[in-house]
This record gives structure tokens, sequence and C-alpha cells, in this order.
């Protein structure tokens, strides 16, 4: 397979080709934001990013904030929905912010905006409801 898959196998791979380069700006309970430089290796064809780079952000952010909250876990994704309304370019700098909308039960439910920076534009609107495993008391 070569060197370069060799060294980006696994969980590896998708930290340094997805995530590398986010950084976590604020995070409180219930609340987390990041901002991210949009590498080129993201972007489609025409420079924009990629619909998938924009649904992973969504999903890791949006799990991320359970953390924020307290939760033990970050469960297990139940659905996630993504609506975009216009595309970053590469080597443009976004925000990525992720509230919890509420948690019931053994399911918790957060929204997700992904906005370019310099404007607050919101680039992609996402909504991610998770199953939040309980744990056996047994």
């Amino acid at each position: 397979m070569g060197k370069w898959h060799d060294d980006h196998s696994g969980r590896k791979w998708y930290d340094v080709f997805t995530v590398a380069g986010l950084r976590v700006d604020v995070i409180q309970p219930g609340h987390v934001l990041c901002s991210f430089t949009v590498p080129p290796r993201l972007a489609n064809a025409g420079g924009r990013m990629h619909g998938g780079a924009v649904a992973s952000l969504v999903d890791l952010v949006g799990s991320a904030v359970f953390f924020a909250g307290g939760s033990p876990t970050t469960g297990v994704s139940v659905e996630i929905t993504v609506s975009y309304l216009d595309a970053a370019r590469a080597n443009e700098e976004i925000e990525i912010e992720a509230r919890v909308l509420g948690i019931g039960g053994t399911t918790g439910c957060v929204t997700v905006e992904v906005r370019r920076k310099c404007t607050g534009e919101v680039l992609a609107h996402g909504r991610h409801t998770k199953y939040l495993a309980v744990s056996s008391k047994l």
C-alpha cells in the first residue's frame, strides 16, 4: 500500500486527514466553539469545502458538546442532518459551534452551525441526535 498509508492508517489517518488543525476556542457545559482553516485536501475540484468534510465536523463537534456537558460518553449517532447553505473555500477560516438542545432519558440532541469566521455567515446547519448509552448497574 505504501508508506503514506502505513503511517496514516486507522484513527491516526482520520485525525491527520480530516481534523488536523481544528482548534477549540470555547468549551463550556452545553456549548463548544471551534475554528478551522479549511485545508486544500478537504476541497472539491471547485476549490470549495467538500460536504462530507462538513458532515464530519458536525459529527465530531456535535459529539464533543456532550462531553462538555459532563456526559461520560459521546454516545452513538441516531441521526445527523446537514443543510448546506453555502461553501467555504480552501484556506478560508470557519467556525463550528455546537449547543445542546436537550437531553432526555437516553437520548440527546445538539445543533451545530458552521459559519464563515470573517462575516458570521452561516454555511451549514446541522442537527445531531445521539443515544447516550447507560452503563449497567449490575
